[in-house]
């Protein structure tokens, strides 16, 4: 199999995020929320395996008819944002204007930090919350806080995707990523279990979301206060 044709092919793994973000939406519409966590967190997966793959075997020389960049940044709008957003105002957990503020705050704020060129550092970290409303999300759905605790989390991450805090990305931030990498995989699995089980408040899946989350939330935040030895 030549290069030129693995290259496709990564696009082509790329392109399947359309597919789940797809019956992500279906489910969260007839409100089968486990269901729709399933799709988001194979969603999840796949944008996990398909960027090292692109580098391995450099999409952009062999394979530029595409643009993988723009078609992740397409899915993971809608896995990441959209979708969520949906589920968070039609759960009912933000009922009212709240729920309102909520999808108006989380939808225009991270279409336009998408946009924003500068989104990433020189560690290959994002510069302010990376917009992973998914990962919010499904811990929100997890632990039920109350309404007011939910909507201070989205105005402070709103706010933080524009303020020049770091956060780490698992697989291509250097620093800690033999650390970080196994809290992705391990968020991962925490929610897919959690989603399996349909959110069952009793189950033991929720505190290892919240573990992994606040790793992956404050990581990039301690390595700024924290100087990395040279």
């Amino acid at each position: 199999m030549t290069l030129r044709i693995k290259a496709i092919l990564v696009h082509m793994l790329t392109a399947t995020g359309a597919v789940f973000a797809m019956l992500a939406m279906l489910a969260a519409v007839d409100e089968q929320w486990g269901l729709m966590y399933l799709w988001l967190v194979v969603a999840f997966a796949v944008d996990g395996i398909d960027g090292p793959l692109a580098r391995r075997y450099d999409v952009k020389k062999n394979a530029p008819i595409y643009d993988g960049v723009l078609m992740d940044l397409i899915i993971d709008y809608l896995t990441y944002v959209f979708i969520p957003a949906y589920a968070l105002f039609k759960s009912h957990l933000l009922p009212g204007w709240t729920g309102w503020l909520a999808i108006i705050l989380i939808t225009f704020a991270s279409v336009v930090y998408f946009a924003d060129t500068r989104m990433k550092t020189k560690d290959n970290s994002f510069s302010g919350f990376p917009g992973c409303w998914n990962m919010v999300v499904v811990v929100l759905f997890g632990l039920h806080p109350s309404e007011w605790a939910i909507l201070f989390i989205v105005v402070v991450l709103t706010i933080a995707m524009f303020l020049p805090l770091k956060f780490i990305h698992p697989v291509r931030t250097d620093r800690w990523r033999s650390v970080s990498l196994p809290m992705a995989l391990a968020w991962t699995f925490f929610a897919g279990w959690a989603a399996w089980v349909n959110f069952d408040p009793q189950s033991w899946a929720h505190w290892g979301l919240i573990v992994t989350s606040l790793y992956l939330v404050f990581a990039g935040i301690v390595q700024q206060i924290v100087p990395a030895r040279r």
